[in-house]
């Protein structure tokens, strides 16, 4: 009798303090599915995703300033000084929300990402750019290859390259009609020129060998806009724009496997992929959408609105491999895209025809290319910028006008991560700008330069387009 008095006051208390707990640690929860060497696992109770109405075009009032200042000035003065001093102290907004490396923590890893078979494992969930952050991290089979910087020039029909460390053109390399970009193959052993020779027919691809510097056999391919490989380096996807289609091909011969129709996606020219490398989203320039594409079975997944009047041009895969930023040079700012659930979540105002987005090599920051104009064709010496994005807080830091005016437009960041380059599409310049200081060096090319990449690159493969590494 006794015995069962304590039991059932036992149990009573036992009772109270779950309930206790429970409410204490409202995000906890014991999930007993789980279990590592026969032990629960407690594991934190995601959040209910709040609703936000789709984004609007951000208007340019003063209400909409005023807020955008009070927080640049807030971060500038909580972690950054002031803002001449921002980038000798930028480490401090870069720790300030940092996660660590794989290499530093070596955490047992309980849930593996399930990537594509065949695709390189992702070392870090927390970090799909963890494998490009430092110099150190070059691939051997890149040790051997020409520091360079390889500019497409559109309308010359010509590839410039540039020496970075003399900052000269040392070669002109003639190519297809039309070269758009410079793309790094997945292997990273090619840099293929999509010459998409524009209201033609005869569209191809020009290889460069990066150890010489020289280019080899065109290869016909139609309507070559954009080129991208899917991150187990099977196949490459040639963005056909004017075609509105992708076409899935042996990444080597560039043979023709599979294609996807795009219907609805007009001007179909950038793209991303998520984390476990089975979908990309890819932009709509002319008709404001982005495609979510299915990368196993080569079909079209889904279209999503950005904006009313819309220009989605670059598109970066955030840190995660959830989350997508999505340059739109109408609404002068970036879009927040959560790619799994494919919707929107965010808005980030920048500048003036905001077109290339661009990860620094520690990953702590965002470059955002501003060109300058909301026309395909603009004028030469306008507002051009670049925006410095934190890729935590999600806010611009600070600004980097182009001295009197330019167009800032695709390139990427030196393997030492201290220069950013961009084309100046429509100066006929490259910029080359000091990512310590802001500071930037102009660099005459060829007629209106575009995709150029940085070669070599940290990373252990090349997802494509100007040299996007993982």
């Amino acid at each position: 009798m006794r015995r069962s008095f304590f039991l059932t006051i036992f149990c009573a208390f036992a009772a109270v303090g779950s309930v206790k707990a429970q409410s204490a640690f409202p995000s906890l929860h014991y999930s007993h599915s789980q279990y590592i060497d026969g032990m629960p696992v407690i594991t934190e109770r995601p959040s209910e995703p709040k609703e936000t109405a789709p984004e609007p075009i951000v208007p340019k009032d003063s209400s909409v300033t005023a807020h955008t200042e009070k927080n640049e000035t807030h971060l500038k003065e909580s972690h950054l000084g002031v803002k001449s001093d921002f980038l000798k102290k930028r480490k401090d907004l870069y720790f300030l929300k940092r996660r660590p490396h794989a290499e530093e923590t070596k955490p047992v890893v309980v849930n593996a990402i399930q990537t594509l078979k065949g695709m390189p494992s992702v070392i870090n969930p927390d970090d799909i750019y963890s494998e490009t952050e430092g110099a150190d991290k070059l691939s051997p089979i890149v040790k051997d290859h020409l520091e360079r910087v390889y500019v497409p020039n559109v309308r010359g029909n010509s590839v410039s390259v540039i020496d970075p460390k003399t900052m000269k053109v040392v070669d002109t390399l003639p190519v297809g009609y039309s070269p758009q970009h410079v793309v790094p193959a997945w292997d990273l052993r090619t840099l293929w020129v999509t010459n998409n020779s524009e209201r033609r027919t005869d569209g191809s691809l020009t290889p460069i060998d990066p150890a010489t510097g020289k280019t080899g056999r065109a290869i016909a391919v139609d309507d070559p806009y954009n080129m991208y490989f899917t991150p187990d380096g099977k196949n490459a996807i040639v963005v056909a724009e004017a075609r509105r289609r992708l076409d899935f091909r042996d990444p080597h011969t560039m043979a023709l496997k599979a294609s996807v129709n795009v219907p609805l996606c007009s001007g179909v020219n950038h793209a991303a992929f998520s984390i476990d490398g089975r979908y990309a989203i890819f932009t709509c320039e002319f008709s404001g959408y982005i495609a979510k594409v299915d990368t196993v079975n080569h079909k079209l997944i889904a279209m999503l609105a950005l904006n009313k009047g819309g220009m989605p041009q670059d598109i970066l895969t955030a840190r995660d491999g959830h989350k997508f930023y999505v340059a739109d040079m109408m609404a002068d700012g970036v879009f927040i895209v959560d790619g799994d659930k494919f919707k929107k979540t965010g808005f980030i105002p920048t500048g003036i025809g905001t077109h290339g987005l661009y990860i620094s090599r520690d990953g702590g920051l965002i470059y955002a290319a501003n060109r300058g104009s909301h026309k395909v064709h603009g004028q030469k010496h306008g507002p051009g910028s670049v925006s410095v994005i934190s890729a935590f807080t999600e806010q611009v830091v600070t600004t980097w006008p182009i001295p009197g005016g330019g167009s800032p437009d695709m390139g990427n960041v030196s393997a030492d991560g201290r220069t950013l380059w961009l084309s100046g599409r429509f100066d006929d310049v490259v910029y080359a700008i000091d990512t310590q200081s802001g500071k930037v060096k102009e660099i005459p090319v060829g007629a209106e330069p575009h995709g150029l990449t940085v070669w070599p690159q940290p990373g252990r493969y090349s997802i494509g387009h100007t040299g996007i590494m993982r």
